[in-house]
């Protein structure tokens, strides 16, 4: 799973969240039908999860502190272009949105995972 990276555009933004959620998905179909994991894990040629989630963490605070920048200078009339503020803005706010829904899928999972009869 590619981090997502200051030049990516609104694109990149919807297939790294596609990925989420094909992802939470597939963790929803394990939790209902109280499949058990295989002992043997396949390889990751991407990496792991939590490198991933990283990676994809410190990619959104790169794009909020860039939304910052963006607004500061045309605040302080350094540029005079507000549609390239308003993108920045929106791919911040695109990013923390796909984070949070990501969070979210990944509390639900746990709790279903931590009410599985035993």
């Amino acid at each position: 799973m590619a981090g997502i990276g200051t030049g990516m555009g609104l694109s990149g933004v919807l297939a790294l969240r596609a990925q989420i959620l094909e992802r939470s998905q597939s963790l929803g179909q394990i939790a209902r039908t109280g499949a058990a994991a295989s002992p043997q894990r396949p390889a990751d040629p991407l990496g792991s999860f939590s490198s991933a989630m990283g990676e994809a963490l410190k990619a959104v605070n790169g794009l909020q502190s860039a939304s910052d920048v963006a607004t500061t200078a045309y605040e302080r009339g350094e540029t005079h272009d507000i549609a390239e503020v308003m993108l920045a803005r929106q791919k911040a706010s695109i990013a923390f949105e796909a984070t949070l829904q990501a969070r979210n899928r990944l509390l639900g999972a746990y709790r279903d995972i931590l009410n599985m009869p035993v």
